[in-house]
């Protein structure tokens, strides 16, 4: 018998250690694939900080860069200057992208850095019990907003995508999500675009990635889809904010 399916060669055999429902392991399954596909394998180098995604590491068959909390765009511009035939990427979460790492973000690509993001946005602080994150929605509750996320005194949920996309240097800024079967289709799409960017040597290049924490949302893994379709998307829209004209 033919087999049509199999698990990604830039994937170890780990087995996947996230809470059921989290889409870690869907993020970690697209970009492995998307590797394999481009045969980038031997030259890929990952950079993932502090927070859920420093177990990426156990997942990913590539050579792994561990970056202090917040720090990984800085990690990547260095490894990409060093070594600009290597393909790098980051894989980091909103606590550690959108707060610690707001300036190394910003300028990385304000600079063009030749490099790939992949920010997962799960609205919350996942390793850390569940704390207010800087893309926590008005009115949600969490370890550190019980009464719900005041903006008065809290301010608005930051927008990475659209603030990012307004550098004239940012190439592909996309926002997907993994809550659907379509979604995750798409998604991948999005992931694959941004590779390209980096590898055609055109730039920065970003997905976000809507993504769900049941454990910290106190919800069951079908709930938290739910969630995240009814609250989180008309928040934070679905596309593309940046695309070049050869990649579309």
């Amino acid at each position: 018998m033919k087999k049509v399916f199999e698990r990604p060669k830039s994937l170890t055999e780990v087995p996947f250690s996230y809470c059921p429902g989290c889409h870690h392991g869907i993020a970690h399954r697209l970009i492995a694939e998307v590797i394999d596909e481009f045969d980038l394998r031997e030259k890929t180098i990952g950079v993932c900080p502090v927070g859920c995604s420093v177990f990426a590491y156990l997942f990913f068959d590539l050579d792994m860069v561990c970056a202090a909390h917040g720090r990984a765009p800085a990690v990547a511009t260095g490894i990409k200057r060093a070594k600009p035939d290597s393909i790098v990427f980051t894989y980091q979460g909103d606590g550690d992208l959108a707060a610690i790492g707001t300036a190394e973000i910003v300028h990385a690509a304000n600079r063009g850095e030749n490099i790939t993001v992949i920010f997962i946005n799960n609205a919350i602080y996942g390793m850390t019990g569940g704390q207010m994150a800087p893309t926590t929605l008005i009115g949600q509750v969490t370890q550190t907003s019980p009464y719900g996320r005041n903006e008065q005194t809290m301010g608005y949920p930051i927008k990475m995508a659209e603030m990012l996309s307004t550098l004239k240097k940012a190439t592909y800024i996309a926002r997907v999500s993994l809550h659907k079967t379509a979604n995750i289709i798409k998604a991948k799409k999005a992931i694959k675009k941004a590779f390209q960017v980096q590898i055609e040597k055109k730039g920065f290049s970003l997905v976000e990635i809507l993504s769900t924490c049941p454990t910290n949302w106190g919800l069951s893994p079908v709930e938290a889809s739910k969630w995240l379709e009814k609250n989180m998307i008309p928040y934070y829209p679905l596309g593309e904010f940046r695309v070049p004209e050869e990649v579309k």
